[in-house]
């Protein structure tokens, strides 16, 4: 055995709330991760999940995909087909993690605001249900910052967090935004990951009594800091030009811009180029919202020279194209997820779940910036790097 395969870690990953895959694709295509398990509930979403991956040449999950309900998987059968798959992934890999991001609307204060009593709401409860019930070494929890955002929110958030502690598990957490990792998109997301207890000590970390995982480097594989991107002189609002050019303003950063991610993504040739609403509020709407004016609730119209604000296409939510009078294409808001130029979804796919579908998901390049961020920190932990952090850090 060479020394590189003895150090290589590898990483079994059960995915949840699934969507598109556009958080699996991250991990899936960091040295080390493979997924073997995925679950989304709604069919049309699987179905852009596995038409994706066959393109981009991804094998398929050895323990199939799964369209039941969550819930389902806390009962019987189920419960315990997941049990045996994931010690039977114990014995295959040296790691087995959970990613996943329950349905968020109901913590969004543009959503729902239902919280727990919500439908999706409680679907965070039965993720964390599951997690704790099956002992992943590892898992990853995406959701809205409005979880921080209301005390309701905030204590169901910390209610979350006391189970897993008190279940083994050493947790970290960070309000993370899209751009740091180069995705064109000002997209803030609360992301908790969670190491066991005694997978951190088989790796030879020394621990304090405290659960907070305080030498985790959320920082590691990050680009830039929001603070730094966000107060540059990006353009505001500018007269719309009907399929004119525009000059790129001085003292922006190019790759962060919606027109630079249309040019690499080769929009106006890719199979979803065409797939986008017709307009409904007739033309002169679309003719008289300037470029850059994303200040509305809905009819934001993109500045091509600047990044995207959250890409949301639910609740009414319509982003523009830059200096075209119609609204994005599904291209183009895959694009803005920056997801690679082959990731395709089938044309019969209706429009509203495609735009449902890349509006729910993670960005690409934010998914791969945390499952490389990680493997960091593993692979510190295994060369004990990280051995007395916890202590020295008390």
């Amino acid at each position: 055995m060479t020394d590189k395969e003895k150090t290589e870690t590898k990483i079994g990953i059960f995915s949840f709330f699934a969507g598109a895959g556009f958080l699996d694709l991250g991990f899936e295509t960091t040295q080390g991760f493979e997924t073997v398990f995925v679950n989304e509930y709604h069919e049309p979403f699987m179905e852009v999940y596995k038409a994706s991956r066959k393109g981009l040449k991804i094998k398929e999950p050895i323990f199939g995909h799964s369209t039941d309900d969550i819930c389902a998987f806390l009962e019987n059968e189920k419960a315990k087909t997941l049990k045996e798959n994931i010690q039977k992934s114990k014995k295959n890999f040296d790691l087995v993690g959970f990613i996943g991001g329950p349905p968020c609307p109901d913590f969004s204060v543009g959503g729902k605001n239902k919280g727990i009593a919500g439908e999706n709401g409680k679907l965070s409860g039965t993720y964390v249900e599951l997690i704790v019930r099956n002992q992943p070494d590892f898992f990853l929890f995406e959701n809205v910052k409005g979880l921080y955002r209301t005390k309701k929110h905030r204590a169901f958030f910390d209610e979350v967090k006391l189970k897993l502690i008190s279940n083994g598990y050493y947790l970290t957490e960070k309000l993370i935004n899209a751009i740091e990792f180069g995705a064109p998109q000002d997209r803030e997301r609360i992301i908790l990951i969670g190491f066991k207890r005694s997978v951190l000590s088989d790796f030879g970390m020394e621990l304090n009594g405290s659960p907070i995982l305080k030498s985790f480097d959320w920082n590691a594989k990050t680009i830039y800091t929001a603070k730094e991107i966000l107060s540059k002189n990006w353009p505001k609002q500018e007269p719309f030009l009907n399929n004119q050019e525009r000059a790129i303003p001085k003292g922006i950063d190019k790759k962060l811009t919606v027109q630079h991610w249309f040019d690499k993504n080769d929009v106006e040739n890719h199979p979803n180029a065409e797939h986008y609403f017709q307009p409904r509020a007739g033309l002169s709407k679309f003719l008289s919202i300037q470029e850059g004016d994303d200040l509305k609730k809905s009819y934001k119209r993109l500045h091509r020279w600047r990044y995207s604000p959250t890409a949301a296409y639910g609740n009414n939510e319509v982003h523009l194209h830059p200096y075209k009078p119609r609204r994005i294409s599904a291209a183009e808001a895959l694009a803005i997820q920056s997801l690679p130029k082959n990731f395709i979804i089938p044309e019969h796919i209706s429009l509203s779940n495609m735009f449902k579908t890349i509006g729910n998901g993670v960005p690409y390049f934010a998914a791969k910036g945390l499952a490389e961020t990680i493997s960091v920190f593993i692979e510190k932990v295994k060369s004990e790097e990280l051995k007395y952090a916890e202590i020295i850090s008390k």
